[in-house]
């Protein structure tokens, strides 16, 4: 149990500094939020834990909560800078990787303690590194454009939880099968029924965080601040 109540203060944590981030730094904060969120949620993803007898990875709360910011940024100032959020995310998650790739690569000095844990965080296998690249890049931008669809069909403010859950839906299922199809599908470690369970423990916490964050979202989007650039 202790799992499951510090996951739940986890999660409100990570809501809370979300919006503290906005309430600070407005867009800007959207932007730097996705960056390091994105490289938060692929170190977490690391680290396995068990909850109600299933094993799951870290992670899903901070990439949830890149959703939650696009989804923010449609929602208030349109399609062009959530996609340009997603741009960013996706360079940060690119540079991040090579930047870590070549760190790795220098000889150890004598003294060193840090490369062990660096290389095992860090040094994923190909098929992870992939798998995440081309889940976030295709899964975000098709969430942007769900959002904008249903903001067309579904404008009315109280019609956001329809906007949001639905992008979200769609978008992590698509997320889910991406990346655990190239990360743990196409090397054949795993059985089928194994991969099955990967991939709906994988979307079902995904989509859980993604909908808790709802009342969230309320509560960024009644923020105002000073005209933006």
């Amino acid at each position: 149990m202790f799992n499951f109540g510090w996951g739940v203060l986890f999660v409100l944590v990570n809501f809370a500094l979300f919006l503290i981030c906005y309430r600070a730094f407005g867009k800007s904060g959207m932007y730097a939020w996705i960056g390091f969120a994105t490289v938060l949620a692929n170190i977490q993803v690391v680290k396995t834990i068990d909850m109600f007898g299933l094993v799951m990875t870290l992670g899903n709360t901070a990439y949830g909560t890149i959703y939650l910011a696009s989804d923010l940024l449609n929602e208030k100032y349109g399609e062009r800078d959530a996609k340009k959020a997603v741009w960013f995310g996706f360079f940060s998650l690119i540079a991040s990787t090579i930047i870590m790739q070549m760190a790795l690569k220098f000889e150890r000095g004598e003294s060193d303690f840090g490369h062990d844990p660096m290389a095992v965080i860090f040094g994923l296998l190909p098929e992870i590194a992939i798998g995440s690249l081309l889940a976030y890049f295709v899964s975000q931008f098709l969430d942007v454009r769900i959002y904008t669809y249903l903001k067309r069909r579904f404008p009315k403010p109280g019609q956001l939880w329809i906007r949001n859950n639905g992008s979200t839906l769609v978008s992590q299922f698509v997320d889910s099968l991406i990346f655990c199809t190239i990360a743990f599908g196409l090397n054949g470690d795993y059985p089928f029924d194994v991969w099955i369970q990967i991939f709906f423990t994988t979307y079902l916490f995904k989509f859980i965080i993604s909908a808790a964050s709802t009342p969230v979202l309320y509560i960024a989007r009644t923020f105002k601040f000073k005209p933006e650039a």
